[in-house]
């Protein structure tokens, strides 16, 4: 047998994030055929974007403790297997059990527990890789995150145009067979061995960082401003915009990521030539202004692509949060990246159920449709406070602001 190199290890890495990508983002894409044949309310449905990221964050508090002890190969395979099955079981459970919203919780638990081990350790994998660009290799890494997104939803979506709403569940059985595939690949790749405990930056040390503090602000404000628009995207565009399914899918978290993709893959070649907190900045900007202008614009293609332009905001955010922390603690080890991870999940638990609850508020006052599109234009708070944050990074260490 041929043997397997680092770029074998990128491979699986970026089949990680295109799986993470089909997580967090398939349920969505079903939310309206679950309302339909389900019965399912917006509530309910908000719920489920909950449950995912607060099992994630679970997984990311837990992780803090158990990523450096326990080592990559085991949590790679381990993050891989679970998502098949939750993957597996939300084609199956929703049509056998009695309660088909039981079904779905079960599966998203079990999809959720799979992402937020992915979260946690396939940054510092790739982190570890012996090679000197690694803030273009970081960004890389996540912008598979991003095609990941525009496979599922071009994916899914053909699969239900194929077969019919009523074949739903062809989607979910279908994707299962990727994470499948990489719980074998994690399994024989080369990986570095996680840092020592003498050798790692301790937690409390990191915790009482002022640099630190700022740089899990971004994080979250990066969760949030992210998935609150992905998250809703596909329900505002059929209930706010009044488009079909398959034209809201394609013109919103379809071109979303797309856009998200665009900005993660240009970063990945530019990033060492690029000042991080300028770039962190501008982006940041963007996003605000395509919140607010989703929010406002009442032409449905123009709103649309405010959306979709949302995706090239909110694409180096992760990415270049992750590359930036790392230059400031090289020694930070699994578990810095498990509170990054933490701090990001939060926010894209955070910044969906924002939106939620504030069109539910908004409810009695308007559509259901124009609810959900007044609820989206508060999706700009977090941006905001993104740009106050990066502006305040680095005040007291001045030593990151050299690239």
């Amino acid at each position: 047998m041929k043997q397997r190199t680092y770029k074998s290890t990128k491979y699986a890495c970026y089949t990680g994030y295109v799986v993470q990508a089909v997580i967090n983002n398939l349920a969505p894409l079903l939310f309206v055929i679950f309302s339909k044949r389900f019965e399912i309310t917006l509530e309910r449905l908000s719920v489920l974007i909950t449950i995912n990221f607060i099992t994630q964050t679970i997984i990311d508090v837990a992780s803090v403790k158990f990523v450096d002890k326990i080592g990559y190969r085991i949590l790679s395979v381990l993050s891989q297997s679970v998502t098949f099955l939750g993957l597996a079981s939300m084609a199956v459970l929703p049509i056998v059990l009695p309660n088909p919203y039981t079904g779905i919780v079960i599966s998203i638990i079990l999809c959720a527990i799979g992402s937020g081990l992915t979260e946690v350790i396939i940054s510092p994998i790739v982190e570890s890789i012996p090679g000197e660009k690694k803030t273009s290799e970081m960004s890389l890494l996540h912008s598979f995150y991003c095609w990941g997104q525009v496979l599922t939803v071009i994916v899914t979506t053909l699969l239900i145009k194929v077969f019919g709403e009523k074949y739903w569940f062809i989607a979910p059985a279908f994707w299962a067979f990727i994470p499948l595939f990489n719980s074998i690949n994690f399994s024989t790749v080369p990986l570095e061995k996680t840092l020592s405990k003498e050798e790692k930056t301790p937690l409390g040390k990191l915790l009482l960082s002022y640099n630190f503090i700022f740089a899990v602000i971004i994080m979250l404000c990066a969760g949030a401003s992210e998935l609150a628009m992905s998250q809703w995207s596909s329900y505002f565009a059929e209930t706010g915009l009044k488009v079909s399914k398959v034209t809201g899918d394609l013109l919103g978290p379809c071109l979303f990521a797309v856009f998200m993709g665009i900005g993660r893959t240009t970063f990945g070649f530019n990033g060492e030539k690029l000042k991080i907190k300028s770039a962190l900045t501008a982006c940041a900007l963007l996003c605000a202004v395509c919140y607010i202008g989703t929010s406002l614009v009442n032409i449905p293609l123009i709103s649309l692509m405010f959306c979709a332009v949302t995706g090239l905001g909110v694409s180096i955010m992760w990415p270049a949060t992750f590359s930036l922390t790392a230059r400031m603690f090289p020694k930070g080890g699994g578990s810095m990246f498990g509170i990054l991870a933490l701090a990001g999940d939060l926010g894209c638990a955070f910044g969906p159920w924002l939106v939620s609850y504030i069109s539910i508020a908004a409810s009695s006052g308007y559509a259901d449709g124009e609810a959900i599109k007044h609820g989206l234009g508060y999706g700009a708070v977090f941006p905001i406070i993104m740009i106050i944050a990066v502006i305040m990074l680095g005040i007291k260490e001045k030593s990151i602001d050299k690239k």
